[in-house]
């Protein structure tokens, strides 16, 4: 039995192909899992009833299931997903008031192996990445229940995206052409994999690329971050330069501040120097408290400062606008929890 959803149009051809049908059903079955976000054959109703009947004997749209769903204040929908092996994944649909855009954060792995201090995800360790399928399937879950149109995917739910980085680019690949999310739409985030950034960089793709930095100097990093013990800032300096020499694009430097951590005068001081040369915007993003660490946040005039101090550097500094914290949604939140 097949599974349609996250399938390109040539994969589902074969289907069709196999039943005896003209390519034009193939058409038909893609817009509406992709257009129209159905959950059942039955709902495809310009397919006659006897097609329906063979597709349904090899083919199903989903085997997802939504086993938590949860509501924020601020509009922000956090989804718990289950797939079939039992394991479930998060993942989130933001929306803000002022802005058609409705994003969606997707996860790339069960659990993760990076281990962030700060972050809930890597709390569970690493059990599997997930098939370009079931990233999709995040984003198509979100259409069929809200009836929404996502416009914008950010790989910044659970997992390292850059370690499981075929799938991922599968999956990219998919939302560009068959949910017609432009490249530019699309946001990759690492914790700093320099293999993979330089890869990336020759692969010279127009959607956005994001590191989660998070400190300004090698002691720091190493503490809130291990991956730092085996892609050190250095090197990393120098897969970033890369990147933007090779596909003259912006970065976006993640920066999580932490209260008398990594947000003081002298730590936005070192990020300046550190950043001097990288063509980067940064996004300032206000620590979230999760369990099991003691780890503050700033007061809004430590972050203004920072804010200021880069700003003054050179840079274009936004602070993020917190989403979904009182449902555990917000960055570093994400756990898979039920």
């Amino acid at each position: 039995m097949k599974t349609l959803s996250g399938l390109s149009l040539q994969e589902i051809e074969k289907i069709t192909d196999e039943l005896g049908v003209t390519k034009f059903r193939a058409r038909q079955i893609h817009n509406w899992i992709y257009l129209k976000s159905v959950t059942e054959i039955d709902e495809m109703t310009d397919l006659s009833i006897k097609f329906r009947e063979e597709l349904k004997k090899v083919a199903k749209i989903t085997d997802i299931k939504i086993k938590v769903k949860q509501v924020s204040s601020d509009g922000t929908i956090k989804y718990l997903l289950e797939f079939p092996d039992g394991e479930c994944v998060e993942t989130v649909l933001m929306r803000f008031d002022n802005r058609a855009n409705l994003t969606a954060c997707v996860s790339s792995q069960v659990g993760c192996a990076v281990n962030c201090s700060f972050c809930a995800t890597g709390k569970r360790g690493f059990i599997r990445n997930l098939s370009y399928q079931e990233i999709i399937e995040q984003v198509l879950t979100i259409q069929r229940d809200t009836g929404l149109k996502v416009t914008n995917v950010v790989f910044m739910g659970q997992g390292e995206p850059l370690l499981n980085l075929d799938n991922v680019l599968k999956a990219m690949e998919i939302f560009n052409e068959n949910f017609q999310i432009g490249a530019r739409r699309l946001t990759l985030s690492t914790s700093g994999i320099v293999p993979q950034i330089r890869r990336l960089a020759d692969l010279d793709m127009q959607s956005t690329l994001a590191l989660s930095l998070h400190a300004s100097n090698h002691d720091t990093r190493l503490k809130l971050m291990p991956i730092e013990g085996k892609y050190n800032m250095d090197e990393l300096h120098s897969a970033l330069k890369y990147y933007v020499e090779k596909t003259g694009r912006r970065i976006t430097i993640e920066y999580l501040l932490i209260k008398d951590l990594n947000d003081t005068v002298e730590s936005a001081k070192q990020l300046a120097a550190y950043l001097k040369d990288i063509k980067c915007n940064i996004n300032l993003i206000p620590y979230n408290p999760t369990e099991k660490n003691d780890y503050k946040r700033p007061s809004n005039n430590a972050i203004m400062k920072f804010k200021y101090l880069m700003e003054h550097a050179g840079k274009k500094v936004t602070v993020r606008l917190e989403r979904g914290a009182d449902i555990d949604a917000a960055c570093g939140q994400l756990r898979g929890k039920v």
